[in-house]
């Protein structure tokens, strides 16, 4: 492979989400030409949001992704209420709380267990792998039906759910139903720590990076719903000025945006608020962490894997908290008279950061909405990953090899392809 030019188109439609290739080229035994190709069509969820009602918002962007839907109607509901003067009630940010602890429970073991696991296993995918290791996927899948549960008792269902509304919630569950739901979630509590216990033993490759991590900070609890954003750069600033610090470009061979901090590729997701938030993981976590005996904060990638485990356990014991004080109230929802304004509103995807920006005018009509999912915000980190991971990796390995480190290091971020994919207005010139 060396002293000539080689061209690997390497697909990567298998175990992610949406549809993209990669473009590597190697020349004189080094990358000279690396390219993430996203070419899904953009879906324009932005410009179908325009002209519509602002009580419409939630249900429409639940649908932008079938695995993480409360992170977009969690974000959108905190950035219009914000237009409209909600204070949301202490009942209602602790269920939006215990909504989104099932979704990054029910994300991280589908992540964990269909899409990475088989890479460090050397299986080609989960099905596969539960031919050896039926106990190791039924436990995952376990574990991904209590997220579903979760996200049902508040949602009415798991996929694209319909109990959310800006104000709050359409109706309260009831105090059996909690209860039921809690002895559930304790009865999983033994098998998220050996879930953490086991990806620590996985054959994790040792390869630490420099790059920034960035993610949501709030004191008091370990940030999902809310808090400013924080890096590991020295970075602390509201919500409302991501778009003066965070910068979104078009890469021409991507319809997936690229995002940049100050010109610079950033990572947000699991390992970025673990490095961020460690101090405010919750104390049985961060015991399953020092039994875990890696140490954190980490900038090895791969490591992402670990990151998640934990958080699955450090969700079950915040959900199973927030279910111990739970009672139903009369006022699930706040109302608002409808008015003018700009909201911002971002909340921990699975996957990372996700922010939401909107412009309402005085009927509570949508006039601009704009999106800034997490698989765009790490797509430069990916490709600056893909780069320094597979000249150490060493390109005169077979091609084959070459093709499964690149996939698995795209899979550590658990990209959204289809969620990235935007529209974006492209200038172009020409010389006559």
């Amino acid at each position: 492979m060396t002293d000539r030019t080689v061209n690997l188109n390497i697909p990567v439609l298998t175990r992610v989400e949406g549809e993209g290739a990669l473009d590597l080229g190697i020349e004189n035994g080094a990358i000279s030409e690396l390219r993430l190709r996203i070419f899904e069509p953009p879906r324009l969820f932005e410009k179908f949001l325009e002209g519509r009602g602002y009580l419409e918002v939630p249900d429409m962007v639940a649908r932008i992704c079938g695995i993480c839907p409360v992170a977009y109607q969690m974000s959108a509901v905190q950035a219009l209420e914000s237009v409209l003067g909600i204070e949301p009630t202490p009942w209602i940010r602790a269920m939006r709380r215990l909504f989104y602890c099932g979704e990054w429970i029910e994300s991280h073991s589908l992540h964990i267990h269909l899409l990475a696991a088989p890479d460090f296993l050397g299986f080609a995918n989960a099905i596969d792998m539960a031919g050896k290791h039926p106990d190791i996927v039924r436990r995952g899948l376990r574990l991904q039906e209590a997220g579903n549960a979760i996200i049902r008792f508040l949602g009415g269902r798991s996929v694209h759910p319909v109990g959310v509304r800006v104000g709050g919630f359409w109706h309260a569950p009831a105090m059996n139903a909690a209860a039921k739901l809690r002895e559930e979630l304790e009865a999983l509590l033994p098998e998220a720590e050996a879930l953490a216990l086991w990806t620590a033993t996985l054959p994790l490759p040792d390869e630490a990076q420099d790059f920034e991590c960035v993610s949501l900070g709030h004191a008091g609890e370990y940030p999902i719903t809310q808090g400013r954003i924080v890096s590991s750069k020295g970075l602390d600033i509201d919500i409302a000025e991501f778009g003066r610090e965070f910068q979104e470009s078009h890469a021409p061979h991507s319809t997936a945006l690229h995002c940049h901090h100050r010109g610079q590729d950033y990572l947000v997701g699991p390992l970025s608020r673990i490095n961020l938030n460690l101090d405010q993981l919750p104390t049985p976590t961060s015991k399953l962490l020092e039994a875990c005996g890696m140490r954190f904060p980490s900038y090895n990638i791969f490591h992402s894997i670990v990151a998640r485990a934990l958080e699955i356990h450090a969700a079950l014991v915040e959900a199973i908290r927030l279910l111990d004080a739970y009672a139903p109230t009369d006022t699930p929802y706040l109302e608002a008279a409808p008015r003018s304004g700009v909201g911002f509103g971002a909340s921990e995807a699975p996957r990372g950061i996700l922010w939401h920006r909107y412009e309402l005018d005085e009927t509570g009509s949508i006039i601009s909405a704009r999106i800034v999912p997490p698989t765009s915000q790490n797509q430069a980190r990916i490709e600056a990953d893909l780069r320094t991971s597979l000249n150490r990796f060493g390109l005169d390995q077979p091609e084959a090899k070459i093709r499964h480190h690149a996939e698995t290091v795209i899979r550590n971020y658990d990209p959204c392809i289809s969620c990235a994919t935007h529209f974006l207005k492209l200038n172009i010139r020409k010389k006559a």
